[in-house]
């Protein structure tokens, strides 16, 4: 058995049931590429580097679909066929029994992040019927379907609205009438202030903001000075007892200066971390903080 296909075993042998996405590979067996499963597809990302030609002949040799993807922060390109078979480049993953879309032609993001699967897993463990959720920076509203299943009513946001689009066919992909949702296109922290001024409440809200964004007047906001206001406005908008998802996988701040910001936006609260997924056991970048009011 080759390294790889030795790799994927004992991953698989850890995975929670009915989940076929996960991290084969995180960037230590093969400095500075990182290989994911998703489904029947391999997704190889590599980082200032060439596949070898030995790694290469191990993804091969498990007849799958594999896809190229180059980790550069100044072109974020979608990723290419690389070896194997050529498949769909729209299908379906399962992680803890849930379905999602993904989507190797849709840029640089394929449809959901991995590193968040703890994460999802704990919102629905957390949510149950009636409660409202609110998910920010949505993207394809993974954390919405998560909140849906448990019973209760989600207000997904995000600028795009193909990512709304994309977060209503996952719920149709899970049997949720995504009609019974809300889906609001726009900025979050505008989005943020005009809750607050309806005096409309969430009892949990998720805040999973990109590391780096700009408005359409042009001002900059950034995880490493902005996450503590970002959660000042939020607290604004939580309802009694409710609770706070906040994570960034901003490498700028540590887990220390993540929990002070956190903390600054959120006086007094009780606050707690959760360590990454197994799965992704190279660099510590993915911060999470579960704040109760």
């Amino acid at each position: 058995m080759s390294a790889l296909a030795e790799i994927i075993a004992a991953r698989e042998s850890r995975l929670p049931e009915q989940t076929n996405a996960y991290r084969v590979s995180d960037g230590t067996t093969w400095p500075g590429i990182f290989i994911d499963a998703l489904a029947d597809r391999l997704l190889v990302s590599v980082r200032d580097t060439a596949v070898p030609r030995n790694l290469k002949e191990q993804l091969i040799a498990t007849s799958r679909p594999v896809y190229l993807k180059r980790l550069d922060k100044d072109v974020k390109e979608a990723p290419i066929h690389f070896v194997g078979p050529q498949a769909e480049l729209r299908f379906e993953i399962q992680e803890n029994g849930v379905r999602y879309i993904m989507d190797m032609n849709a840029g640089y993001s394929q449809g959901i992040f991995l590193d968040q699967r703890d994460n999802r897993a704990t919102v629905r463990g957390k949510c149950s019927a009636g409660m409202r959720l609110l998910n920010t920076f949505s993207y394809t509203g993974a954390f919405s379907v998560c909140a849906a299943l448990a019973g209760a009513t989600t207000t997904t946001l995000d600028l795009a609205q193909p990512c709304l689009t994309w977060c209503r066919e996952n719920m149709e992909r899970n049997g949720i009438d995504a009609s019974q949702h809300y889906f609001c296109k726009g900025d979050t922290l505008h989005w943020l202030d005009r809750f607050a001024r309806q005096g409309r409440t969430f009892d949990a809200i998720v805040l999973d903001p990109p590391t780096f964004s700009r408005d359409e007047k042009g001002r900059i906001w950034r995880v490493e000075k902005d996450y503590g206001s970002l959660v000042a406005k939020a607290m604004a908008c939580l309802a009694p007892g409710g609770w706070l998802l906040c994570t960034t996988n901003c490498r700028k701040v540590s887990h220390a200066q993540f929990r002070a910001l956190v903390a600054s936006g959120a006086p007094g609260a009780s606050i707690t971390a959760s360590p990454m997924t197994f799965d992704f056991d190279g660099e510590d970048y993915l911060k999470t903080l579960w704040v109760n009011n």
